[in-house]
């Protein structure tokens, strides 16, 4: 799969959603469906924006016990959707456990394993989580367990994809969300690049959201994060 723009199309309602993308006419954009849109639509608008021809990441990050992972991920790759997440904090046991509902489903999904939100510091991370090790550190080893439990890659920040990249190689997917234009707010993020500087990083798949779904012209905000990364 090519490096591409997946934008996160975080609305309350399905109309709100699909009037969105009803804006695109030339381009079926790889599309982010988290908790809200799920949430308070449930599986339907998986199935309805699957049915107008869109990529799918359901971004749901599972982290329970393996069983209860395992059971729920067996009802999501109903869904056919292309990526989907679990929490790397989850253990080893239970990536493998979303791992193997897919494998018995037949899915082809992405299996993607979250390290750290792009909206926790170091410092955070450190008094809050009480997580000793630096957020590099943190993260390349959260990755190599998702590599090691079977998963295809990790959700992380463009900062920390060279050291993905460096303890679990090539072929190992990096998707990065905290990406945001040079002249934009940086919103609740705190680890955040551009799109020029996520491709310059080695990023996989970049994650945007307001940049393109707040913007004045969605159509053209999207296309500039595609002309910024993808090509």
């Amino acid at each position: 799969m090519k490096r591409d723009v997946i934008i996160a199309c975080d609305f309350q309602t399905q109309e709100e959603l699909l009037s969105f993308l009803d804006l695109f006419h030339e381009e079926k954009p790889f599309v982010k469906i988290g908790m809200e849109a799920f949430y308070g639509s449930g599986p339907e608008i998986v199935r309805q924006v699957k049915s107008r021809g869109h990529r799918i990441f359901l971004d749901l990050k599972l982290h329970d016990i393996p069983n209860t992972v395992y059971r729920s991920m067996l009802r999501l790759a109903e869904l056919g959707v292309d990526m989907i997440n679990v929490h790397a904090a989850g253990t080893v046991e239970m990536m493998k456990a979303a791992k193997k509902a897919l494998d018995e489903k037949g899915s082809k999904a992405i299996l993607l394993a979250v390290t750290q939100l792009t909206s926790t510091s170091e410092d955070v991370m450190h008094q809050e989580l009480w997580i000793d090790h630096s957020m590099e550190d943190t993260v390349a080893h959260y990755a190599e367990n998702a590599k090691a439990a079977g998963c295809d890659g990790v959700v992380c920040s463009p900062l920390e994809v060279q050291v993905v990249n460096k303890a679990c190689g090539d072929g190992f997917y990096t998707v990065t969300p905290g990406i945001r234009f040079a002249d934009d707010a940086k919103g609740d993020q705190k680890r955040v690049t551009t799109p020029a500087k996520a491709k310059e990083l080695g990023s996989s798949f970049i994650v945007v959201g307001r940049s393109i779904t707040g913007a004045a012209d969605p159509v053209e905000a999207y296309r500039r994060a595609c002309r910024e990364f993808a090509e």
